[in-house]
C-alpha cells in the first residue's frame, strides 16, 4: 500500500488536504504526523501550511520539521509543498517583519503591497482570495491532465519570485507577475491550495499520488 506523510505542525489545513488524498486514491495511507519515523518511511510526503510565516517557522523549527523536511528532499521521494508549506521552502520571508526560511531555494517571499493594481489601474484587494489562471511553464507529470490557464484556488497576502528560472513550473499574475509553482527533481509546490480547487486540483493531487519523482 502506497503511503503519504502529511506533516502537522499545526499550521495546515490537514483534514482537507487528507481527505482529499483518500478521495483520489482510495487505500493510499495518509499519515498526518510530526513523527520523524512515519515520515521517513512513507513513500510520499506532503507539507502543508496557513497562517503567518512567522508561527510556521517557528513550529516548524520546534517540532524538528525542517530536519524532516530536508531528508525527505534528500532521500529523493517525491515531495509536495502547499500554500505557506511552499514558501517556507524559500530563503526569506518580508511577512512579520522579514522571517529567515528553511533555505531549500534559491527565493524571497514578498508582499503584494497596500496600492497593488491591476492592468487597467483598478485597485486589487490584498489578500489575493478566489479563482485566478494558472499558466504553466513547462511540461510536467503533476500537469497531466490539466489544461494551461486553469484557474486554481488562491488566499494569499505574500508570493514568491525564484532566483533560478529553470525551477518555475508555473506563473500566475494578480497585480504583479508572480511564481505559482516550483519544479526541481523530486520537489514540486504551489501556492494554491489544491485541495480547494474541486477538479483541477484533485487531477493535481492524484497526479503527485502517481508521480515517481523524476520530471
Amino acid at each position: 500500500m502506497s503511503s503519504i506523510a502529511v506533516i502537522d505542525y499545526g499550521m495546515g489545513n490537514l483534514h482537507s488536504v487528507a481527505k482529499a488524498l483518500e478521495h483520489v486514491q482510495p487505500g493510499v495511507e495518509v499519515r498526518v504526523t510530526a513523527d520523524p519515523e512515519q515520515v521517513r518511511t512513507a513513500d510520499r510526503v506532503l507539507l502543508p501550511g496557513v497562517g503567518a510565516i512567522r508561527d510556521c517557522m517557528a513550529e516548524i523549527r520546534r517540532l524538528g520539521v525542517d530536519k524532516e523536511v530536508r531528508e525527505a528532499i534528500a532521500s529523493g521521494k517525491p515531495f509536495l509543498g502547499i500554500c505557506v508549506g511552499y514558501q517556507a521552502l524559500m530563503q526569506f520571508s518580508e511577512e512579520n517583519e522579514g522571517i529567515d526560511c528553511l533555505g531549500e531555494f534559491e527565493g524571497r517571499v514578498n508582499y503584494f503591497g497596500d496600492d497593488l493594481r491591476d492592468q487597467a489601474g483598478e485597485r486589487l484587494k490584498v489578500p489575493h482570495m478566489g479563482w485566478n489562471e494558472v499558466q504553466q511553464s513547462i511540461d510536467h507529470p503533476l500537469w497531466a491532465n490539466i489544461d494551461n490557464g486553469t484557474r486554481f484556488y488562491f488566499v494569499h497576502s505574500y508570493y514568491v519570485k525564484l532566483a533560478q528560472r529553470e525551477q518555475v513550473a508555473a506563473t500566475c499574475n494578480y497585480g504583479v507577475d508572480f511564481d505559482v509553482a516550483l519544479a526541481h527533481n523530486n520537489v514540486f509546490a504551489v501556492q494554491f491550495h489544491p485541495e480547494k480547487s474541486h477538479t483541477a486540483g484533485l487531477q493535481l493531487l492524484k497526479n503527485f499520488l502517481n508521480w515517481d519523482g523524476r520530471a
